[in-house]
């Protein structure tokens, strides 16, 4: 069984310019991602997929392999990921004869997941034999479905309103809710991504992480979070 770990990095950024290769604690953004892809015990091999020949140097330099260039229709701001995922892994096929049986889609904007933290996903895809496993967050009782209001004509009301079996005020009683991180880790079979035409197959199992390693750069304000917690040694692993 060949599992490759998939690092998509395009050049292109709005929120945040050249975001993927941006200055995170003295060291870019994206070589937090190669290194904890490159720590697995399980991953055979680690791709970079991305159309910036700067961002493909910084890879390279990080130890990951950059075999191609992504094509430019595959880069657009519209682009979603599972054509570049599929991509990768028929180009691997074609043209260096290595097939993937299970990939491990890693988004460089997770700087706080770690190696562990991928290992731990793939032990749970192995041992059940899942389709998907992707790394999700609980969602905070403040944001919960039954705490969230909306405006209609100007006045506060209840997202999901009615009665419920439990006292939607008090956080212990309310179900928990949760959501993906990014996701930091989306691991599915190949058969799965190509069958389907998406990374989410029959059975779908979930990687709980904790609010912080689950932190996704997105914004200049989720840059300085990160910045602080790394930079001031208050997130071990770094």
């Amino acid at each position: 069984m060949r599992i490759l770990g998939l690092i998509p990095a395009r050049g292109g950024s709005k929120g945040i310019p050249r975001k993927n290769i941006v200055a995170l604690a003295g060291k870019p953004l994206l070589a937090y991602t190669c290194e904890a892809a490159l720590g697995s015990h399980y991953i055979d091999r680690v791709v970079l997929s991305t159309d910036d020949e700067e961002i493909a140097r910084i890879g390279r330099d990080c130890g990951v392999e950059v075999p191609f260039m992504r094509p430019t229709e595959l880069a657009r701001d519209d682009t979603p990921s599972l054509p570049v995922a599929q991509h990768a892994i028929e180009w691997l096929r074609e043209h260096e004869d290595w097939d993937a049986d299970i990939l491990v889609l890693l988004q460089p904007t997770s700087p706080l997941r770690r190696a562990h933290h991928i290992d731990a996903a793939l032990d749970i895809m192995l041992e059940n034999q899942a389709d998907t496993v992707v790394s999700v967050v609980e969602v905070p009782h403040r944001y919960n479905p039954y705490s969230i209001m909306e405006l209609k004509n100007g006045l506060l009301q209840l997202f999901l309103p009615g009665q419920t079996p439990f006292d939607r005020y008090r956080r212990q009683t309310v179900p928990k809710f949760y959501a993906r991180n990014g996701p930091a880790v989306l691991i599915t079979k190949v058969s799965t991504l190509f069958r389907d035409q998406s990374y989410y197959g029959a059975l779908v199992l979930p990687y709980v992480m904790d609010e912080i390693d689950s932190l996704d750069i997105d914004t200049p304000y989720d840059l300085e979070i990160a910045e602080f917690l790394i930079g001031r040694g208050l997130r071990e692993g770094f």
